[in-house]
């Protein structure tokens, strides 16, 4: 058991600061326990990164209190790595590469059915959609056209491709 200490402010909330050293445990998508143990501080938290995914998405992500509705209703959630409600946690607490480095944003379909169920009317393929956009900036592409065999550029239509390509390369 940590000593109790002041509570910590971060991002505009303030958490216990036991809560702040403690391993966080997730269920994974194939239902086993996921510790992540991290530490939230005025220095880990990236603000930037938390503005720049607020200002791209329109969105205001500390609306969102994890329920999970978003997860449920996603038809993708099963391919995912990580549920959009960790996602949108770990957006919140300005972890940058945790994000980044997550296939989820590339994973979503962008079909809304997030959007249309969240009860707090956050519009999470937006905020994918912005994730997505903030790591292909970075130069970092998902897929590698010049490695796409011949065969399968002649069968996929036009726009199949373009689409494909505007998703995952910078």
């Amino acid at each position: 058991m940590l000593p109790e200490t002041a509570p910590v402010r971060a991002c505009g909330l303030v958490y216990p600061a036991r809560a702040l050293t403690e391993p966080l445990c997730f269920l994974n998508v194939k239902g086993k326990r996921k510790n992540m143990p991290i530490e939230i501080s005025e220095k880990t938290i990236k603000h930037e990164f938390i503005e720049k995914v607020s200002q791209l998405s329109g969105q205001d992500i500390f609306k969102c209190f994890q329920c999970g509705t978003c997860g449920g209703a996603c038809p993708m959630s099963g391919q995912m790595e990580t549920l959009p409600r960790r996602i949108m946690r770990m957006a919140q607490l300005g972890m940058e590469e945790n994000v980044s480095g997550s296939e989820t944003s590339f994973t979503c379909a962008s079909c809304h059915t997030c959007s249309a169920n969240c009860p707090r009317g956050i519009d999470l393929a937006r905020v994918m959609e912005a994730v997505r956009l903030l790591t292909l900036r970075k130069n970092v592409n998902k897929i590698n056209p010049s490695k796409v065999p011949a065969e399968t550029v002649r069968e996929l239509p036009q726009i199949a491709l373009v689409s494909c390509f505007r998703k995952l390369t910078s």
